[in-house]
């Protein structure tokens, strides 16, 4: 039997998200675990006169692939890997857009990738991702599995239900909602952040903000900007964990000079969690910094396509920044940390050129009261 709601969510994602017309090609890159959304998607097409390519794929042959890989000998593989890029950029000619739907059956599936190989690999295809989110229209949403269930705590039936009421929100409210946080953001220079383990401040000044509302992420729900890429300082305690290639860093803390992060530790595997900030030279800069406001995703699931939109959230991200609001940091690392605010999570304070904005996750000023739960 057809849930409504998934024909719904795939020609909002065809529609709103990605603003196809007809006749155009689209890009479903999924897995089979996600074939109901996927065969919506398709019957969507088909309604709207659009040219679907399906491409599905699996972490555990993506493991299996990146282990051809020899670190010790990058000069054996390089330019394979190069050859493979110029193939995708050639299809990426032709393609307007796609639709990107994570699969996890085993999320810790490519922790047993080299870290050497994954970095070379990425690295590699890096003008490849530029294309992808630069210049082409895209969506991305991360399908419910079984395993998504189990590590969020909850029975499959009440995730799959936690996955649609996050989904399906009303974007265009939220959209109206937003405009006056980005107005004030776009005046600030000086943000400071207060909570456990946290004293941190950086100058927003002349970097463009924006809000994201439906366009880029399913579920939606964030208002973004990026630091002034040398004036970040102070300490920032994370309350969920760092997530990257099938591995996890609790309770990542970084201590910040002058935008750089000289040091970072976690619970566990700080050595790993050095690792991935040591991919690249801009990988231990800030390339992001984003308010969360989407109220129907209430609690942490491990998920951060979740987990950076949950209301009084923040997240402050090392690595690139993105090409809607530059600050300079150039890295193969995005690696989105979140910190949830609300009172139940420890509560923290945000301020905007002195003036206290948002306290315990909600925001204080008559004109983002719209924001709140």
């Amino acid at each position: 039997m057809r849930d409504e709601r998934l024909e719904r969510l795939a020609r909002m994602l065809l529609t709103q998200s990605l603003d196809l017309r007809r006749g155009e090609i689209f890009e479903i890159n999924s897995g089979v675990a996600a074939n109901p959304l996927n065969k919506a998607l398709l019957r969507a097409a088909k309604e709207l006169g659009l040219y679907p390519v399906v491409r599905l794929e699996d972490d555990e042959l993506a493991r299996l692939a990146l282990a051809c890989i020899d670190p010790e000998h990058p000069e054996d593989v390089l330019e394979n890997i190069r050859r493979q890029a110029d193939w995708e950029l050639k299809k990426w000619e032709s393609v307007a857009a796609h639709v990107d739907i994570g699969v996890d059956e085993n999320d810790a599936e490519l922790s047993a990738v080299d870290s050497r190989a994954m970095a070379l690999y990425r690295g590699e295809r890096r003008r490849l991702r530029d294309v992808m989110i630069d210049e082409r229209r895209w969506v991305y949403l991360h399908w419910p599995t079984p395993a998504d269930a189990q590590k969020a705590g909850m029975c499959y039936d009440d995730f799959y239900e936690f996955f649609l009421a996050a989904a399906l929100v009303d974007y265009e409210a939220m959209a109206k909602s937003m405009e006056p946080l980005v107005e004030l953001l776009l005046k600030t220079d000086r943000v400071e952040i207060r909570g456990p383990g946290t004293d941190i401040s950086f100058s927003i000044r002349d970097i463009p903000v924006r809000a994201c509302h439906g366009q880029r992420n399913i579920p939606d729900g964030e208002v973004y900007t990026a630091p002034v890429r040398e004036s970040v300082n102070g300490v920032i305690q994370y309350n969920t964990p760092a997530m990257r290639y099938g591995k996890k860093f609790t309770n990542p803390r970084l201590t910040v000079k002058n935008g750089r992060i000289v040091e970072a530790v976690c619970d566990g595997d700080t050595a790993g969690f050095n690792a991935l900030l040591d991919a690249d030279e801009g990988a231990r800069y800030f390339g992001e910094f984003a308010l969360g406001v989407n109220n129907a995703v209430t609690r942490a699931i491990g998920n951060t396509l979740y987990d950076e939109k949950i209301g009084g959230s923040f997240h402050l991200t090392p690595g690139c920044c993105y090409k809607a609001a530059p600050n300079g940091n150039q890295s193969q690392l995005h690696l989105d940390i979140v910190c949830i605010q609300t009172a139940a999570c420890g509560g923290g304070e945000i301020w905007f050129d002195g003036r206290l904005v948002r306290r315990d996750g909600i925001f204080l000023p008559e004109s983002l009261k719209g924001l709140n739960p």
